[in-house]
């Protein structure tokens, strides 16, 4: 009886032992909604690679999950945005020290069969489609979300570009946001509670959080990133580049429109450029290194390729804020 006894305490403490060395190490990754399936896809490939690691991915609006480090204090290794000068801007010095720009992206307008009018609506009319009474559209919180925000831009840019009221017919009747004209562009001041104006607008934390309405056919029209249209098979209108956000020769004409957040932070219309970054505290520091480095290499911009996101390869390095 003793032996046997003996026996299983040996064999229970060498399970144990097993168990404990066999322990992954857990690696928290805050992004941006828009790359929950490139990433999904990011982190299959980089655990085979690494069997003791477990990526743990938070899905937010970028601006929060900023905000879930820099004001929650929230435990983290390595953020990725969707709007990679939010890392400087926030986060440089005391969270950061450099950001790595990976992939770029532009604005579509999606829709589905069972929008209103979704056989008239293109590049040309889109904005009056939107404007009228029976259609419902939606784009995520500008002060919580990239996409919301450059949506707002794009909407002062069409203004200019097609040389019409766009903002004061589509964010003055359905927003307490604030569009301005000024001598070379236009300045937008989203109030710190934004909140929408009537039942025609749907507003979301984040924009991939309007499919499911979209899906549903309860709005008509969201605005949405070109790789999230593509990854869920929707029906979409692409806009001219002088609009969408996606050429980076055309940085100063998109610069033209300021738009000031809830936070007194101010942006300025730009390309489309994602970014990511290992925090100067995370827990895990090397583990850290090695998901942004996989990200950002060759494999990682094919894996992002393959989910109809363009990936920048090699990718760019600032470790000081642009000015």
């Amino acid at each position: 009886m003793k032996k046997v006894l003996k026996t299983f305490l040996i064999l229970t403490l060498l399970a144990l032992n097993s168990s404990y060395g066999g322990e992954k190490t857990p690696l928290t990754v805050f992004h941006a909604g828009s790359l929950s399936i490139p990433f999904k896809k990011l982190e299959e490939e980089f655990e085979k690679e690494h069997p003791n690691i477990d990526v743990r991915r938070e899905s937010s609006g970028s601006l929060k999950a900023i905000r879930k480090v820099v004001d929650l204090h929230k435990p983290c290794d390595v953020v990725a945005s969707a709007d990679y000068s939010l890392i400087p801007k926030f986060m440089f010095p005391n969270y950061a020290d450099h950001v790595k720009i990976f992939a770029t992206n532009e604005l579509v307008i999606c829709y589905t069969p069972k929008s209103k009018y979704s056989d008239k609506i293109n590049k040309s009319n889109w904005y009056e489609i939107l404007k009228r009474k029976d259609v419902k559209w939606g784009f995520s919180n500008p002060n919580l979300d990239p996409c919301g925000y450059r949506t707002l831009i794009m909407i002062a840019l069409a203004s200019d570009y097609y040389k019409k009221p766009i903002y004061e017919e589509l964010l003055k009747p359905n927003t307490n946001v604030k569009v301005e004209r000024e001598p070379n562009g236009y300045k937008i001041v989203v109030p710190k509670n934004f909140r929408k104006v009537g039942d025609k607008l749907f507003i979301r934390p984040k924009a991939v959080a309007l499919l499911g309405l979209l899906e549903s056919g309860s709005v008509d029209y969201v605005v949405e990133y070109k790789s999230v249209a593509l990854q869920h098979r929707l029906k979409y209108v692409e806009l001219p580049r002088e609009i969408n956000l996606s050429d980076f020769s055309l940085r100063e004409y998109y610069s033209k429109v300021k738009l000031v957040l809830g936070n007194g932070r101010v942006i300025t219309g730009k390309p489309i450029a994602y970014g990511i970054t290992t925090l100067k505290n995370a827990p895990h520091p090397k583990e850290a290194k090695m998901w942004e480095d996989f990200v950002t290499s060759e494999r990682g911009a094919e894996i992002i390729r393959s989910c109809y996101q363009k990936a920048l390869y090699p990718p760019r390095r600032i470790s000081k804020e642009e000015k």
